[in-house]
């Protein structure tokens, strides 16, 4: 690859053909171009549809040669680019902070369409902020909370809420152990996408996750997968309001886990729902 973008008089069209060639022994064809097309655009700063209109345009950008080495080594696409979008806003994201996923966005959906009368809320681990400033952007009435144990999380989260005017109370907290403490507020709701891929599944999954992205916002022992829902539905029954509500992603095979250990746990009305690509994905579940 070295030399590959030192050629004079680059066009659009040509610079996105060699970083999706720098990117095929990591993606297939067609999402090389998606993400060579996306970067190319953050670099030149134009929108996606002005930089596809006008591919003879000369490249700008000087950074295209690194920027191909950090993508064609793993480094997913958000962490180069330094933002990730959700739910219709732009979030910075930096290595050290899970990126936001689309399913996460199902979630907070659900949150939205069923807690908008609530007065309080908590994003029990959270991450880049995402959950957290939808929510308090949306639900303005509201008291929004966000708690995490990260301190390359809780900074950019902090960033994340300044830049989008978000009014979110954020501290420092361990799921495992203080939650309840740190947070005596009542709380209609707690929100959370805690880790829960097994340990086992971590060699099979793609480099740009199992290389870059933080394990412990990801990975969950293999004898103990369901470790932060049972530890945040336990504090749950401290801190939550007769009949407030649990919200989790959580792992599509351990559904039934899920339904077993919070039934075990004193809740009620456990609904499962599944992703747009028909995995069960999602679980609320009320304090009786």
């Amino acid at each position: 690859m070295e030399g590959a973008f030192a050629a004079a008089g680059l066009t659009r069209h040509e610079a996105v053909g060699r970083m999706a060639e720098a990117l095929a022994p990591l993606y297939d064809a067609r999402e090389a171009r998606t993400i060579a097309r996306t970067v190319l655009a953050e670099l030149e700063g134009v929108p996606l549809p002005a930089l596809l209109a006008d591919p003879a345009a000369p490249v700008r950008s000087g950074e295209l040669e690194a920027v191909t080495a950090r993508l064609s080594a793993g480094c997913p696409l958000q962490y180069v680019v330094g933002g990730a979008w959700f739910c219709g806003r732009r979030f910075a994201v930096r290595e050290g902070v899970l990126i936001p996923r689309p399913e996460t966005e199902e979630l907070t959906a659900w949150v939205l369409d069923a807690e908008h009368d609530s007065r309080a809320l908590l994003d029990v681990g959270t991450g880049s902020g995402c959950i957290a400033a939808t929510l308090a952007l949306a639900l303005p009435d509201a008291r929004v909370f966000a708690a995490d144990l990260s301190e390359e999380a809780l900074a950019v989260a902090a960033e994340n809420f300044r830049t989008l005017g978000a009014a979110v109370t954020l501290r420092r907290a361990d799921a495992l152990t203080n939650l309840a403490e740190v947070f005596p507020e009542p709380m209609d709701a707690l929100v959370s996408n805690p880790p829960y891929v097994p340990q086992r599944d971590l060699a099979t999954m793609h480099t740009n996750v199992r290389d870059h992205e933080p394990h412990r916002a990801l990975f969950v022992p293999d004898d103990d997968p369901l470790l932060f829902y049972r530890a945040i539905a336990r504090a749950g029954r401290r801190m939550l309001r007769p009949g407030g509500r649990l919200y989790f992603e959580i792992y599509h095979l351990y559904a039934d886990y899920m339904r077993r250990m919070l039934a075990s746990e004193g809740y009620t009305a456990t609904e499962v729902r599944e992703d747009l690509f028909g995995k069960p994905r999602m679980v609320c579940s009320r304090m009786a």
